[in-house]
């Protein structure tokens, strides 16, 4: 039984390191990451109505156009994106994150983390690795089945989207993840 385990964990290790590593080595440039960035902004805004408008009022944007989860009980997201101010990138972030239980599949998402307030912005900016969760509460908005998103009840200091699966996994959540200012 402890050599069932033991070999369990190998693998799930193994496969880890494969899904961090591999997307590591993939790493886009600072050219590469705006034009995803530029895709993802532009297919929110057709996607969720609304979406221009909410974005017009962030301080600022977060935008990581392809993160990829991968997971069987063990589970690891790697994706790297741009932070938005006034529409130009100020700076590249990159968000990594582990997680176990119950979960296995593999899916590419993108995430929009919009900063309401400039207090929440100034925060994630001056910090080493901030964690959603931890260092800032996000709050994941649903997008309802007519893809609207209602901006009057929106009130919260930091607000996430996740869209545009592709694959299947369940455990969708951004607490935990961290974000780590990189150099492009």
């Amino acid at each position: 039984m402890k050599r069932n385990i033991l070999f369990l964990a190998v693998v799930l290790f193994l496969g880890f390191s494969l899904v961090i590593g591999s997307s590591m080595a993939f790493a886009k440039t600072a050219q590469e990451i705006d034009v995803s960035v530029d895709v993802a902004l532009d297919q929110f805004k057709k996607d969720i109505k609304g979406g221009d408008e909410f974005l017009k009022s962030a301080k600022g944007i977060l935008v990581l156009p392809n993160v990829v989860k991968a997971g069987f009980v063990v589970g690891a997201s790697f994706g790297e994106g741009a932070l938005r101010i006034d529409g130009k990138t100020v700076d590249y972030y990159n968000t990594a994150a582990a997680s176990w239980g119950w979960l296995a599949g593999a899916q590419s998402v993108r995430v929009i983390i919009v900063f309401m307030q400039e207090g929440a912005l100034e925060k994630f900016r001056a910090s080493h690795g901030w964690e959603a969760g931890v260092d800032g509460n996000v709050t994941l908005v649903n997008i309802g089945a007519s893809g609207t998103i209602d901006t009057t009840n929106i009130k919260d200091p930091i607000v996430g989207f996740v869209f545009g699966n592709k694959g299947l996994m369940a455990d969708l959540s951004l607490t935990g993840t961290k974000y780590t200012k990189i150099t492009k």
